[in-house]
């Protein structure tokens, strides 16, 4: 239910949406403007227990209905979505700050998500095997679980919860979602379309809060598994405390994303996409590009020379500002003043470190935009594998180029590096591609792509420390995570 200025957002717990008692709030305001948007309340352990016990109630009839009934409200739901798009991209630019493009990408995703968890009848159907021993059938069935937590950031109001929302309740579990404090709005309207698409009451339920909301979702005993996305400091406490109580678990985290640019690439092509792959949605995206790898001197040359002069023709402002509608790429502002002083001590610290400065970002002022925050595109070159910003994941406009003298030493970097979200290469070389898909360390590749998300029905996920979990999000990876294999091997004598 939409707040007034002075009204906090509601929780929605079992059909209705209810004011949180006596809870401290957060002011929302949109980081382009520092417009007071709404206020949202902090929900203490006792509303997650109120949520979760009545998640617990519905999950005994919702699991035992008959999952083509379970999918009907998603169908609905796509609709809703395709409906009031406009107005979904509009609430979660003003409160996030990313294009409208960008919101309107991210809304697309979160759609396909949907319309690929309608197809449940198919996706959770298990295997048999006739006669695996003398007289005796073998068969897997997938049955859900119970109850999931889903505990999503501020950079994807919308697209994060959609990962995981659909594909939980289209196998038959119940959802307690918690969505980033800072933009609530997004997923604060989906609800409502939720409620409109159908859902029984108890199925889907919307908390409000922060951190210790979280911790409540984490270690309570009638949850049976979490779904989290942030940085991977945080993802691996949610591993181990839901590991310490005895919950799965999914927990995607931090990315530290190279391109890598071989002598072959088309350098003008490779540079409009490189540009928006690193500086769209202000960097603020775990598959942003925060690093490019060149290889070869005269390709290392022509590339900082091209990015550069790119980057610099790049729009900062505010991205529902009607002077800047035509604009092909906009940056807008990062989420709040505090990430703002974060990004730009990390860009301090590398000056100070010795790293040079192309172009500066800092205390970066848009016209008419006083209380916004915003950092302009940053590019720091020949920084060195190990350096802080070449390890340390900034989520900002802020970009590196490094040079290397061949391809296994690019890839050498990317596998050396902690992270392990997203990699790219250029090539029109189809041994290069082949090398680099198969050898680099990072759970999705671009072969000239620079963002290289995969669709709804594949999975996303990266490797090593990007990751705390053994199943990734979305696609069939979602229908393992959020349903239980149950084997049964079974034999029948001839009646007497």
């Amino acid at each position: 239910m939409t707040a007034t200025l002075h009204t906090p957002l509601q929780n929605y717990i079992g059909g209705q949406w209810l004011q949180v008692p006596a809870a401290d709030t957060l002011a929302v305001t949109n980081p382009a403007t520092g417009e007071l948007l709404t206020h949202v309340p902090l929900s203490s352990p006792t509303e997650i227990d109120k949520a979760v016990d009545a998640a617990r109630n519905a999950y005994k009839i919702w699991g035992l209905t008959p999952v083509a009934t379970r999918c009907r409200p998603l169908f609905r739901l796509a609709t809703l979505l395709r409906e009031h798009g406009d107005e979904l991209a509009r609430t979660l630019t003003r409160e996030m700050g990313k294009s409208l493009p960008d919101a309107g990408a991210e809304l697309k995703r979160a759609t396909e998500n949907v319309e690929v968890a309608c197809g449940m009848p198919s996706l959770i159907q298990g295997e048999n095997v006739i006669g695996c021993a003398d007289g005796i059938d073998g068969e897997v069935i997938r049955l859900p679980i119970g109850v999931f937590g889903i505990i999503t950031p501020f950079n994807f109001p919308l697209m994060v919860p959609f990962w995981f929302l659909p594909y939980a309740v289209a196998a038959g579990n119940t959802v307690v979602l918690k969505c980033s404090e800072q933009v609530p709005m997004t997923m604060n309207r989906v609800m409502e379309l939720i409620e409109q698409a159908g859902f029984p009451d108890g199925v889907v339920y919307l908390v409000h809060g922060d951190k210790i909301a979280a911790q409540a979702l984490l270690e309570h005993n009638d949850v049976d598994g979490i779904s989290f996305v942030g940085s991977s400091t945080i993802a691996r406490h949610v591993a181990k405390t839901c590991a310490d109580h005895g919950k799965r678990y999914q927990a995607l985290g931090s990315a530290k994303n190279y391109l890598v640019v071989m002598p072959d690439a088309p350098r003008e092509k490779v540079v409009a996409n490189m540009l928006t792959s690193s500086l769209g949605c202000a960097g603020q995206r775990c598959m942003a590009a925060s690093v490019i790898a060149c290889v070869g001197d005269e390709t290392y040359d022509e590339i900082v020379e091209r990015f550069v002069t790119a980057a610099k023709k790049a729009v900062v402002g505010d991205p529902l500002d009607p002077a800047l509608a035509n604009e092909g790429l906009v940056i807008g502002p990062v989420i709040s003043a505090a990430a703002k002083q974060r990004i730009e001590q990390l860009i301090d610290q590398g000056v100070a470190e010795g790293e040079k400065l192309l172009v500066d970002g800092r205390n970066h002022q848009v016209q008419g935009k006083s209380g916004g925050h915003y950092v302009g595109p940053t590019i720091f070159v020949d920084v060195k594998p190990g350096s802080t910003l070449e390890q340390t994941e900034i989520f900002g406009p802020v970009v590196i180029i490094m040079k290397f003298d061949s391809l296994d030493d690019a890839i050498a970097a990317i596998n050396n590096h902690p992270f392990g979200n997203g990699a790219s290469i250029y090539t029109q070389s189809g041994h290069h591609a082949r090398r680099f898909k198969l050898e680099a360390q990072a759970g999705m590749i671009g072969i000239n792509v620079g963002i290289p998300a995969p669709v709804a029905y594949l999975p996303f996920g990266g490797m090593k420390k990007s990751i705390y979990a053994d199943i990734k999000a979305q696609g069939r990876a979602g229908v393992n995570f959020f349903t239980e294999s149950k084997i049964v091997t079974q034999r029948y004598w001839p009646s007497l």
